[in-house]
């Protein structure tokens, strides 16, 4: 007739909440029982249902105040937080369902103005016994459901928090590897530059240290607004630009109302860098490099198209490191909702067209 499942609150308005609404499921389990003891007694229905309803909440009562109040003191770090264990669990039920039907029989003479045997001590034994064990039995069995359920729900929680950390340590393992390949793809396009044309490359240099200085913080990040994303992505492409000069044209296409959208970072460069090595760096003309964003329902669709080469006439394949880093990233944060393709630009331009779609956040 009472729900006494230990509750692991987070807040004490979760937990005064949880409370209550133990206090609302007794008082419905008191009307299913009324109704059941009403049709096999043969008894009035609503005086019935009201006792068994009076019953139920001072068994709720008793039974979750002293749950509460014992696992406050013998709770230690190996039991869960609100519950003190079957061993006490069996002693509160026991003494708070006595003390619950004594009470809610008063309470419900109360209501009714009649008088209950019980009370006076003239009811039969065997009929005191049958309303003692309508109590406890039950008390015991939805104890036992609600305890039960909230083990379950307690191992549930360990393992998706478990699968939560593994995900964040492998996603930064993924985004460790990544920096460092793209600082060493741009460090081996300045060596080469150093001995092609020093002044550009001084100044290559110089655009590589202020490029460092405003993203390897931020990429420290879980993740950032996607015109932070795009203002990264940009500062690559300048570094890029000091080496390739008019060969690289550069294109942006940010809506205000995505800008602020949540994305993780170095989600673009991976893309953009690969978009010049194998399309725009193998034609002697060099090419444009557009990058766009769009909403597409509710899903976030970023868009790196190049006019280079295109796919069918690559000549460096390379590992593809960033691409597939990319992939995992977005396998690990969104699973089957996002995906990375690459396909040929459809258009006269030619090129390669690079897709990231992912769910917006």
């Amino acid at each position: 007739m009472m729900s006494t499942f230990p509750a692991g609150d987070s807040t004490v308005a979760s937990r005064q909440g949880r409370y209550f609404l133990r206090a609302l499921r007794s008082v419905g389990y008191g009307v299913v029982a009324g109704l059941c003891i009403a049709l096999i007694r043969q008894q009035p229905v609503w005086t019935t249902v009201l006792y068994s309803m009076c019953i139920a909440l001072a068994c709720w009562f008793f039974i979750d105040s002293g749950r509460l109040l014992v696992s406050a003191r013998v709770t230690d770090g190996r039991q869960r937080p609100g519950w003190p264990g079957w061993g006490w669990m069996t002693g509160i039920v026991l003494i708070g369902g006595c003390l619950g039907l004594l009470s809610g029989t008063l309470l419900g003479d109360m209501l009714t103005g009649e008088h209950t045997p019980i009370l006076s001590g003239n009811e039969d034994v065997r009929h005191m016994l049958a309303d003692l064990l309508l109590v406890l039995l039950p008390a015991l069995i939805i104890t036992y459901f609600f305890n039960a359920r909230s083990t379950i729900a307690d191992r549930e929680a360990a393992v998706q928090a478990a699968q939560r950390q593994a995900a964040e340590s492998r996603l930064r393992l993924l985004e460790a590897q990544l920096e460092p390949h793209m600082f060493f793809n741009t460090l081996a396009n300045l060596h080469v530059l150093i001995g092609l044309d020093p002044p550009r490359a001084q100044a290559m240099l110089d655009q590589l240290i202020t490029f460092l200085r405003a993203t390897l913080n931020g990429s420290r990040a879980t993740e950032h607004p996607l015109r932070a994303e795009l203002a990264r992505t940009r500062d690559y492409l300048s570094l890029m630009q000091v080496r390739m000069e008019d060969r690289l044209r550069v294109h942006f296409d940010l809506p205000d109302t995505l800008a602020e959208v949540p994305v993780p970072p170095l989600l673009l460069q991976p893309l953009v860098e690969n978009a010049i090595k194998h399309g725009l760096e193998p034609s002697v003309r060099g090419g444009r490099i557009e990058v766009t964003a769009a909403r597409e329902g509710d899903i976030l669709t970023l868009k790196v198209r190049d006019t280079g080469v295109g796919l069918g006439h690559r000549v460096a394949k390379g590992t593809s490191f960033g691409l597939q880093q990319v992939r995992e990233r977005l396998a690990t944060l969104y699973g089957e909702r996002a995906s990375l393709s690459l396909t040929a630009a459809s258009d006269a331009d030619g090129g390669t067209l690079a897709v990231i779609r992912m769910p917006m956040n």
